[in-house]
């Protein structure tokens, strides 16, 4: 008798068909979504087609150097692969997978993008989109919008109810980036013409708009039980339970707000000194006439 051809090993669970121990190559494997990829290319393309024009002046290229050629080069790859990768599909099972997602296009993307700006752009704030970019980069506009985001879907109510409805995968983390475009307008303030704001009210917001993400990464690290209901019983990436996965998110936020923090730190010393410096001395009273 021949002997048995042996069975190939049964590979391990993969909690539905989802791979739960994914390498970084499975994780940046193209996934297309055309919510992000069509906006995406038309802004790389717009952006492209009139750099190639303020090329040809002397002017222009002191105005758009190619140090901000390259920062929103930076930003839009950044975009592409937190966007158009698999890593999106994987929202329920990993909360911290999806955070660190989220934070890339928060904290990396936006201020890379407004660094891009060329300088010296004209807009009238009176008319046309001078008018709307200056209502909607009026810092209290910026930070009652990011707030509204960063409070609203990271209760527990809101976030459960994104998650079920799968407006997470997409909708969250386009306001996420169209908030945080607007936070990171304000603070670096790219457009003069129609952000009339110093340095110092610059400081003092970006301050701030860092404490409601702040407080949300703090409650993530120290409460005791998951907070979330659709990752109370789920199968996490990497063996994590779902109890770590909350804790490491709030490490990822906690850390990815940092910079953005120390900035605001080092704007409101800058306008400190500043202000220092035009007072100046006071006056010495006048000297007593001898009689």
């Amino acid at each position: 008798m021949s002997t048995p051809t042996p069975l190939p090993p049964v590979p391990p669970p993969s909690g539905g068909g989802i791979d739960l121990n994914p390498t970084l190559a499975d994780l940046l494997r193209l996934h297309v979504d055309p919510v992000f990829l069509l906006p995406m290319l038309l802004a790389a393309a717009l952006y492209a087609w009139r750099f190639m024009q303020a090329r040809r002046t002397p002017e222009g290229r002191a105005r758009w150097p190619l140090w901000r050629v390259l920062s929103f080069a930076v930003g839009m790859v950044l975009l592409f692969l937190t966007t158009q990768s698999l890593a999106g599909t994987m929202t329920q099972s990993s909360m911290a997978l999806y955070m660190a997602r989220l934070m890339v296009l928060a904290e990396l993307v936006p201020p890379l993008l407004v660094l891009g700006v060329p300088r010296g752009v004209r807009l009238d704030p009176r008319r046309g989109l001078g008018r709307v970019l200056n209502v909607l980069l009026d810092p209290w506009v910026a930070l009652a919008l990011w707030t509204a985001v960063i409070v609203f879907w990271n209760v527990p109510a809101g976030f459960n109810a994104s998650i079920v409805t799968n407006t997470a995968a997409s909708l969250l983390p386009a306001l996420y980036l169209l908030s945080s475009l607007l936070v990171w307008g304000v603070v670096l303030r790219p457009l003069p013409s129609v952000q009339p704001a110093g340095i110092g009210s610059r400081g003092w917001f970006g301050l701030i708009a860092s404490l409601p993400m702040m407080a949300v990464a703090a409650v993530w690290l120290y409460a005791r039980d998951v907070l979330y209901t659709p990752y109370v019983n789920a199968l996490c990436l990497w063996n994590l339970t779902p109890l770590q996965n909350q804790q490491i998110s709030g490490w990822i936020m906690m850390l990815a707000g940092m910079p953005a923090l120390a900035l605001a730190f080092i704007q409101l010393m800058m306008w400190l000194i500043k202000l220092s410096e035009g007072q100046g001395m006071p006056p010495k009273p006048d000297a007593q006439p001898q009689g």
